[in-house]
């Protein structure tokens, strides 16, 4: 019987999640299987593997072939590392004690590789976020900038307009007070023209007495 070492689809449309799994190569992917010896998520960044080293190096050992996605995650985790670690304390190129010391070596470095990329990942979403906070800000002033322009017009035209109302309302007083002093004027002139076509009528009427006087 093939045996594989692959993924088994879980999780819903858009944000799957795997487990792996050791099954029959004739069974279908989502199918049953023979042992489940691990999880990997990929939704995560960096992604989540949780792998049972020891089980999935044995069966590595009984000949199960990975695939090829599965053989890179086994490699990340240091599966095959082992296996090659392995092989050569068994064809006597060094000794156990060796073998683990040369894994230790390798997993510090692994580590030292993930917990930089992490820094580097947090690094570069803080810029992002600075990023987008700075873009923000200016799509913000600029917005206001345009709103306040659009806006200043208006208070000048306005302003112009009240301006012209005083002047026509300054205007229209001062004619105002023009016509009043010519109308004064004008009374005046009728009320010194009656008072001087009086005056000789009431001169006239001694003169006429007299005359009626001498008649007689």
């Amino acid at each position: 019987m093939s045996v594989k070492i692959r993924l088994q689809r879980h999780g819903k449309k858009g944000k799957p999640f795997f487990h792996i799994v050791v099954a029959d190569a004739r069974a279908p992917r989502d199918g049953r299987f023979i042992e489940r010896l691990g999880v990997y998520n990929p939704n995560t960044n960096p992604a989540t593997i949780d792998l049972n080293v020891d089980k999935t190096l044995d069966w590595v050992f009984k000949g199960a072939q990975p695939t090829d996605t599965c053989r890179a995650i086994l490699s990340y985790k240091g599966v095959m590392m082992k296996k090659y670690l392995q092989e050569g304390v068994r064809n006597n190129l060094f000794d156990q004690a060796e073998a683990d010391k040369r894994f230790a070596t390798w997993e510090a470095e692994k580590a030292a590789k993930v917990d930089g990329k992490k820094s580097n990942l947090s690094t570069a979403k803080e810029k992002a976020a600075a990023t987008r906070f700075a873009a923000e800000a200016k799509v913000k002033a600029d917005r206001a900038a345009a709103i306040l322009k659009k806006n200043t017009p208006v208070a000048e035209e306005a302003a112009e307009e009240v301006a012209d109302e005083e002047v026509e309302v300054a205007a229209v007083a001062e004619t105002e007070a023009v016509v009043e002093a010519e109308a004064v004027v004008e009374a005046e002139a009728v009320v010194e023209a009656e008072e001087v076509t009086e005056a000789p009528a009431a001169e006239e009427a001694p003169a006429a007495e007299d005359e009626e006087k001498a008649a007689e």
